[in-house]
């Protein structure tokens, strides 16, 4: 009888052991069999339908803000027990500083978008943009709303980072407000099981918002629907195949891709030997050969070298080289551990073969060299390669070929027209980096290769201390790239949320679409009391209620004593001789004492639930205000937002969004404003 774990699956809220005999995992770095997975038994259209109508209600009908503090709440139960997750990952090959980048940067992912939050409105759903006037007397208006989709999310990833690959994607589903099925690669599913595990028993998650398929997963996309969204992160051809399958197409189900592509660094024109620029480039170059194995997306293929200095760069860069230690990753010195597996050793040294054709091998070998603590024949190791191509325009293969592990190639180049477009026969990919100095150089550079690339880094001695690397993805910044690198895009901050919402345009009256939306749209029927706004509480205040103020009568006055106050004596406020050949027919009340002005007359100046003045998000002044002129207000609860309170003695508050328009004796608008107040709550238990 077999004592091998079996690691179990997540489905339909329970632990689930896998069926059969299952696929053998093994400790990368001695060869010891760990434990079987597989997903044998799994009903996947009942996994995905439980999916739907348990974990995206739950999740559905929470708002942004919820969703938010739920994503903060798991991101510090995770960090406080990270720890745990690093003797897993060393049985995947990952190093101490591998490990980081997985497990702490995935909860960093977590963080990320819990912030992100205070971005969106505190509904379930987003009002995107602005309002759309239809029609000459404003009573027909539109306005986009993005609602999350009633589907699950189906994330497909790639072995080399068992958390962070899940946990990018989780806290961006999450937060739009759709459940999960994740399904990591067999490989070394096991570390991302043991979080899963953890993320499950905390209770944190609504019922059905996360489920786990460790084994292979073949027909988990049979019964995806219009509404589900599929993400896979993998090589060029299996996403390729899964993106074209029937029920994928004939459902027209989002398919979100990012590929491993041929990513590129340029040494630039003047980073001489030397220059800070030059020892810069040699650290990025060998650093993304060697983290993780070379085993990233991300990691630097094709290493573009003016062609005067390849001669140096290839000295430097195999001296660093050389100081690499290969072995045990929990082994003091061991700088590069194994590869995930000694199928991706065998794979590696196949295309690193198919290269050598065309290209000479200048530094390491593919066997024979020194592993520390360790063995290659048991364990799944390689030392770094450095190939070296003639004419980068002439040889195809490393334009197309890619070795997924410790293996990279230098190609010579001119000047930075041929560096982009050798830049470019990588057919789109994740990102490429220039590090230069010359910021005339960078621009051009860009110009000409950002179509290829999702993301360029330039990299000098300015930003070098702060810099995060060519190979680390940014959650705010979007991840992915044209062409072979998939043509997807993941986090990127709101833009990632968006992917799995359903934008939607209403049509209606600007009073309707107020309520619907329970955001104000201008032009919206007003809520009118007696008792001013900023007497009343956050729970008190309607959205839509509004408060019509005094009015007062613009003076010559108003602008000399504004002017002398503020110190602004632009022409157009101060000179009415210099006004010929302008927009102004004399002159003008300064913009910022319109905005003052309104204040004034809004204000209710005595002590009560508004605590102070947070901010003001946006102001258009639309019209011309000349002496004589009278203005006033119409003050209007544009939007809510509930704080959460970070200690239980802090005082329970909310930020209300005011719409402050000011108009003239016309009634016309003469500016536009939405100012931020932080208001008092009745119930000061807040929200914890």
């Amino acid at each position: 009888m077999s004592t091998t774990p079996n690691i179990s699956n997540f489905a339909l809220g329970q632990w689930q052991p896998h069926e059969g005999e299952g696929i053998a995992q093994y400790n990368a770095v001695t060869g010891q069999l760990i434990s079987t997975v597989g997903s044998q038994g799994l009903d996947y259209a009942a996994m995905a339908q439980y999916a739907r109508e348990v974990g995206n209600r739950n999740l559905r009908k929470m708002t942004f803000h919820q969703r938010g503090r739920m994503l903060k709440k798991l991101a510090l139960h995770l960090y406080g027990m990270r720890k745990k997750y690093y003797p897993l990952s060393y049985q995947t090959g990952a190093t101490k500083v591998d490990s980081w980048i997985d497990i702490d940067g995935g909860i960093g992912t977590l963080f990320a978008y819990a912030s992100l939050r205070k971005k969106f409105q505190d509904q379930p759903y987003f009002v995107d943009g602005e309002t759309a006037p239809l029609s000459k007397e404003g009573t027909f208006v539109g306005q986009h709303i993005m609602v999350p989709r009633r589907g699950v999310a189906i994330h497909i990833n790639a072995f080399n980072f068992p958390i962070w690959g899940m946990l990018e994607k989780l806290a961006v589903n999450l937060l739009a407000g759709m459940p999960a099925i994740v399904k990591p690669a067999e490989q070394t599913s096991y570390l991302t099981q043991a979080m899963v595990q953890d993320i499950v028993a905390s209770g944190i998650l609504p019922e059905g918002a996360l489920q786990l398929v460790c084994g292979s997963g073949v027909g988990i996309l049979d019964s995806v629907t219009s509404q589900d969204v599929v993400t896979f992160t993998g090589s060029a051809s299996t996403g390729r195949m899964l993106k074209s399958l029937p029920q994928i197409v004939e459902q027209a189900v989002p398919f979100n891709m990012e590929a491993d592509s041929l990513n590129c660094s340029v040494l630039g024109l003047n980073a001489l030997p030397g220059t800070p620029e030059f020892d810069l480039f040699i650290k990025e170059v060998r650093k993304e050969m060697t983290v993780k194995a070379g085993q990233k997306c991300t990691a630097i293929r094709r290493i573009l070298v003016p062609r005067q200095q390849m001669d140096a760069v290839q000295e430097a860069l195999s001296q660093q080289l050389a100081k690499t230690v290969v072995g045990d990753p929990q082994l003091e010195g061991v700088r590069m551990g194994a590869l995930a597996s000694k199928e991706q050793v065998a794979e590696v040294r196949k295309q690193v073969g198919l290269l050598a054709e065309e290209n000479e091998l200048v530094f390491g070998q593919m066997t024979d060299f020194e592993v520390m603590g360790a063995s290659a024949e048991t364990g799944a190791f390689l030392a770094p390669m450095l190939m070296r191509s003639a004419d980068g325009f002439k040889a195809s293969r490393v334009h197309e070929l890619e070795a997924f592990g410790p293996a990279s190639t230098l190609i010579p180049y001119d000047n930075t027209e041929e560096a982009a477009a050798l830049a470019r026969m990588g057919k789109g990919s994740l990102v490429a980096s220039i590090v230069t100095a010359d910021d005339q150089e960078a621009r051009e550079f860009v110009m000409e290769a950002a179509s290829h690339h999702g993301r360029i880094l330039i990299l000098n001695r300015d930003s070098a201390k702060e810099s995060t690397g060519h190979g680390s993805p940014m959650p705010l910044l979007s991840h992915g790239g044209p062409g072979r690198a998939g043509g997807g895009e993941e986090m990127g901050g709101m833009r990632g949320v968006k992917h799995y919402l359903q934008r939607t345009a209403l049509q209606g009256s600007p009073t309707t679409l107020s309520n619907v939306t329970q955001t104000y749209q201008y032009g919206g029927r007003y809520i009118e009391d007696q008792v001013h706004p900023f007497r009343k509480h956050f729970e008190e205040l309607q959205v839509g209620e509004t408060w019509i103020t005094h009015k007062h009568t613009v003076s010559e006055t108003d602008i000399t004593n504004f002017a002398n106050v503020s110190g602004d004596n632009f022409y157009a406020h101060m000179d009415a001789t210099s006004l010929e050949g302008t927009i102004f027919e004399q002159r003008v009340a300064h913009g910022y004492f319109v905005l003052a002005k309104a204040a004034g007359l809004f204000v209710e100046p005595r002590k009560g639930p508004v605590l102070l003045n947070y901010g003001l998000e946006e102001c258009r002044f639309v019209k011309p205000v000349y002496p004589g002129m009278t203005i006033g207000v119409r003050l209007t609860v544009k939007e809510k937002v509930a704080q959460e309170k970070r200690e239980p003695e802090d005082i329970a508050k909310g930020i209300v969004k005011f719409l402050v328009d000011v108009y003239d004796e016309t009634g016309e608008s003469v500016a536009i404003a939405t100012i931020l107040t932080m208001v008092k709550m009745l119930d000061q238990n807040g929200i914890d």
